[in-house]
């Protein structure tokens, strides 16, 4: 019965998905929606960032996030659309990249990093993000998710053992099995595209290495998430990340 239900479910949702190759990826993409399809939301949230975050005006430092971004998003390939970068007053090292190509990087990571090589790996993995797709295909998997428990949850009705089974755990269970391993997934992705892309834009590769390391040591020295199960996490573990770049470093001898 339950092998049954999911099945139908799975037809049911069938025609509202498409699977994509992607060449950089070397694997194929579950795709309801692209990246272009997420541009308007991308705008306006790089509005609101603008409108209502501290944004610096330090020439120095913008004019840093952009000469190795630009340098970057030549390497990946991106260059044939306009990106914006921001610098903002923020003292946690973060990054981010938005679909419409619009990035920011806070003060913190800016005063974190040893140089612009470690500053390129951040912003190399944001571009394997774009590049990647991912923000659509995290879309993808999200509404996918959701549609075919809504489909399950109707076919067996709420009354029943599993339709009360998929209203209490479902979410949970979909969570865990599916849309956080791919986030782990996409993480370890975006870190191997924006490795090929220091290289290519003539920063050391090797020291996004050093940047995570540099990562790991400022989360243990905060008490942060590195002593959390892998498993319940939307990331990878420090310690699983630095094994992975060296890994891939190491296999093209960089």
């Amino acid at each position: 019965m339950r092998r049954s239900v999911f099945a139908a479910a799975l037809v049911l949702a069938a025609p509202l998905a498409g699977c994509a190759y992607n060449a950089d990826l070397g694997r194929d993409q579950l795709l309801i929606v692209n990246d272009s399809g997420l541009s308007a939301q991308g705008e306006k949230a790089w509005s609101q960032t603008l409108r209502t975050g501290n944004i610096s005006s330090d020439p120095r430092r913008n004019a840093r996030v952009r000469a190795v971004g630009e340098r970057v998003v030549t390497a990946a390939g991106l260059n044939n659309r306009p990106w914006d970068y921001a610098v903002l007053i923020d003292e946690a090292p973060n990054a981010f990249v938005l679909p419409g190509g619009h990035v920011g990087v806070t003060v913190g990571l800016l005063d974190m990093v040893d140089n612009d090589d470690q500053l390129a790996a951040v912003i190399g993995h944001e571009a394997g993000h774009v590049v990647a797709q991912h923000a659509a295909e995290r879309y993808s998997q999200t509404m996918t998710s959701k549609l075919l428990l809504g489909v399950a949850g109707a076919a067996v009705g709420s009354s029943t053992d599993l339709g009360r089974g998929l209203g209490s755990y479902g979410g949970d269970a979909s969570k865990y099995l599916f849309l956080l391993p791919f986030s782990r997934k996409h993480e370890l992705e975006a870190d191997r595209l924006g490795v090929d892309y220091m290289q290519r834009a003539g920063y050391r590769p090797g020291e996004a290495v050093t940047l995570w390391r540099k990562m790991q040591a400022l989360s243990q020295a905060g008490g942060g998430a590195s002593g959390q199960l892998e498993i319940a996490s939307t990331h990878p573990s420090d310690a699983s990340r630095i094994a992975a770049l060296q890994a891939y470093i190491s296999s093209k001898g960089w």
